[in-house]
C-alpha cells in the first residue's frame, strides 16, 4: 500500500509533534476526572474502563467506582458480585474480572513501572501498558490506539492496514516522546483524534498539525471489511410465581456471573416450548439442556433469587424489545447483546 512519507521524512515529522501538540493540548484538553490524579491505580482503572466505552459514558462510572474502591487493595478484596454491580452499565464484564485478577497480583507484588511488566498482568495489552507507563510514570512508552492510528495515518499519508500501522507507529513514536511530559504527549495524540481528527468530517482547519498533514481529509485510514452478522435463534423462558420472575446466574460467556432469564439457543415452536417448560424429556436430536434448567428454575424460590420485577421483560439484564405477550403465549423479538456480531431472534415463552 502507498506511503507518502518514508524514512527520514517520516521521522522528521514525528520529531516535530511535541512542540506542536503540547501547547495545543494545554489550551484545549477536556476536563476529565482521571486527569486530576495520575496515580497508577487511577490511570489503570480509567484505561480499562475506556476500552470500547465512550468517554462520556465512563466518567460517572469512574467516579463511582473509585469512591467505592479507592485503592488496589480494596479492589483485590472486593466480592465479585459487588464488583460486577459497580461495573454495571459499562458492559464487557470480563474487563472487570481481569482488572480484579491483576489487582490481586499488584496488591501482593506492587505496581510494575515498565510496559513489559504491565503486559504480564491479565487484561493488559500493548496500548494499555504504554498509556499507564507514560501517564503514571512519565516514562517513554508509546500508546497506540484507534485515535492515534487515525491521526498518524493521515498525517503521514500511510494507507497500510491498521494492524501494520499499529506495529509501525509503536516503534516510530518512541523517539518522539518528550522527556518529562511523556504522559501529556500520549494524551495529546489521543485528544486530537477524539476531538479534531474525527473518523468522519475531521475539523482540519482547527488542527495544530494541518501544515504537516499529507491527507487533510478522512480518506485514511482505509476502512476494514465488516464481518457478516451472525444470526442466533433463542427461546427465552419466563418462570413466574406470585408476580415474581425467576432468574438464573450465567456460568459462561461474556455475561458470566450475571443474572437473567433462562433461555435455550434454539427457536422452539409453541408446543415444543411448552414441553420444555413443563420439564418434559428433551428431544434426542439436540443437546440436553432444558430439563436440567427447568428443575433448577423450579428450585430458585428456595435460593431467594426470585425478583418482584413487574413486567420481567423491562428488567432483563439484556435489552429485549417485543410485542406484548400474554400468559402462556409466545412472542418473537430481537435480543440486543454485548456482541455486535450477534443479533439473535428470540421467542419469549411465559
Amino acid at each position: 500500500m502507498e506511503q507518502i512519507l518514508q524514512g527520514e521524512a517520516r521521522a522528521a515529522v514525528l520529531r516535530q509533534l511535541p512542540q506542536l501538540l503540547l501547547p495545543w493540548y494545554d489550551r484545549n484538553k477536556r476536563d476529565l476526572p482521571w486527569r486530576k490524579n495520575t496515580d497508577p491505580y487511577r490511570v489503570w482503572v480509567s484505561e480499562i474502563m475506556l476500552q470500547q466505552t465512550r468517554v462520556e459514558a465512563a466518567k460517572e462510572h469512574y467516579i463511582r467506582f473509585l469512591r467505592a474502591l479507592p485503592t488496589v487493595q480494596a479492589l483485590a478484596a472486593c466480592p465479585e458480585e459487588r464488583l460486577l454491580k459497580l461495573w454495571e452499565g459499562l458492559g464487557y464484564y470480563s474487563r472487570a474480572r481481569n482488572l480484579q485478577k491483576a489487582a490481586r497480583i499488584v496488591a501482593a507484588e506492587g505496581f510494575p513501572d515498565t510496559a513489559e511488566g504491565w503486559k504480564k498482568l491479565p487484561g493488559i495489552g500493548d496500548y494499555t501498558a504504554g498509556a499507564i507507563v507514560s501517564i503514571a510514570f512519565q516514562k517513554p512508552a508509546a500508546a497506540v490506539d484507534g485515535n492515534v492510528i487515525r491521526v498518524l495515518s493521515r498525517l503521514l499519508g500511510d494507507a497500510r492496514p491498521a494492524e501494520a500501522l499499529k506495529t509501525s507507529f509503536q516503534k516510530e513514536l518512541q523517539p518522539a516522546l518528550p522527556q518529562g511530559r511523556c504522559g501529556d504527549f500520549t494524551q495529546s495524540l489521543m485528544e486530537l483524534g477524539a476531538t479534531v481528527c474525527l473518523p468522519a468530517s475531521p475539523l482540519c482547519l482547527t488542527c495544530p498539525l494541518l501544515a504537516l498533514c499529507q491527507t487533510k481529509s478522512d480518506a485514511l485510514p482505509l476502512p476494514k471489511a465488516k464481518p457478516a452478522r451472525r444470526q442466533v435463534s433463542m427461546t427465552l423462558f419466563l418462570f413466574m410465581q406470585a408476580g415474581k420472575a425467576a432468574l438464573v446466574r450465567r456460568t459462561a460467556g461474556v455475561l458470566q456471573g450475571m443474572y437473567g432469564f433462562y433461555f435455550v439457543e434454539e427457536a422452539l415452536s409453541p408446543a415444543a416450548a411448552r414441553r420444555e417448560k413443563s420439564c418434559g424429556k428433551t428431544s434426542a436430536s439436540r443437546p440436553r439442556s432444558s430439563s436440567t434448567a427447568c428443575r433448577r428454575a423450579a428450585s430458585l424460590s428456595t435460593k431467594k433469587i426470585w425478583r418482584n420485577v413487574g413486567d420481567p421483560r423491562r428488567r432483563c439484564s439484556t435489552s429485549v424489545e417485543s410485542r406484548p405477550a400474554s400468559c402462556r403465549s409466545t412472542a418473537t423479538s430481537t435480543l440486543r447483546t454485548s456482541s455486535v456480531a450477534a443479533q439473535p431472534k428470540m421467542t419469549i415463552c411465559m
